[in-house]
């Protein structure tokens, strides 16, 4: 069964929506205390949150078009010879829309407090780096992290769709590499490894979130492109 691009287009923009909406949603809502007295999700319910949503929306959609939800993924399957360079542009495209409408509707929730809402910098779950963000860590630090980390995401990610993987347990096994993938970047970068997810809170929080956007769109393009390499070497040939 072929499945048309603008299918593909439309279930690669709603996976990231509900990516950003969940994941930065439950950091920039639910991360921290709040004046309901809610004790707030801590780095774990954060992590938890960005995992499960890649896990949900692994199945929902990815018969359609193998929920790639961020555009390091897409590469990284497109290097790796699995799609052609046209759906990628396509795939791209809707996640980056897709992240700036996630991003667009957990302003106007916050937004909506009757006590007010400061933006204030790095708002709606943006990622950073540096003095006054998490645990003030360096350029060199997050750049780092976020390609290291990208490069094993796409390394589970091509390992378990390839056909020597676990096909049927693959959303799973995606799913809770990002989980630990933020378990350990939070405190760094906020946790990237997904151009799209920074894009969109970046654009609508300005100042030194969209200033710093441009680590999170090439570190995790490097991570992912050698993930590519790596696994096209170790492959098992026909």
């Amino acid at each position: 069964m072929e499945i048309k691009t603008s299918s593909k287009f439309v279930a690669e923009l709603i996976g990231t929506f509900g990516l950003v909406l969940f994941g930065c949603g439950a950091a920039a809502i639910a991360g921290a205390n709040t004046m309901g007295g809610l004790s707030g999700l801590g780095l774990l319910g954060i992590a938890v949150a960005f995992g499960l949503s890649v896990v949900v929306f692994a199945y929902a959609i990815g018969g359609i078009s193998g929920c790639h939800i961020n555009p390091a993924v897409t590469v990284g399957v497109l290097l790796a010879g699995r799609m052609s360079a046209k759906d990628a542009i396509v795939y791209i495209i809707a996640q980056f829309i897709g992240a700036l409408l996630g991003a667009f509707v957990l302003q106007q929730i916050l937004s909506g407090q009757l006590a007010g809402f400061s933006a204030g910098e790095w708002a709606y779950g943006s990622n950073g780096w540096g003095k006054g963000y998490q645990n003030e860590y360096g350029t060199a630090s997050a750049f780092l992290i976020e390609a290291v980390l990208t490069f094993l995401f796409l390394f589970v990610i091509l390992a378990t769709t390839s056909k020597v993987g676990n096909g049927t347990m693959a959303g799973l096994a995606i799913g809770f590499t990002l989980l630990l993938i933020h378990l350990v970047a939070i405190p760094v970068t906020g946790t990237s490894v997904n151009p799209a997810r920074s894009f969109g809170p970046a654009i609508l929080a300005g100042g030194n979130a969209l200033a710093q956007l441009w680590l999170f769109i090439v570190a995790p393009l490097v991570g992912a492109a050698v993930a590519a390499g790596v696994w096209r070497a170790l492959e098992p040939k026909d």
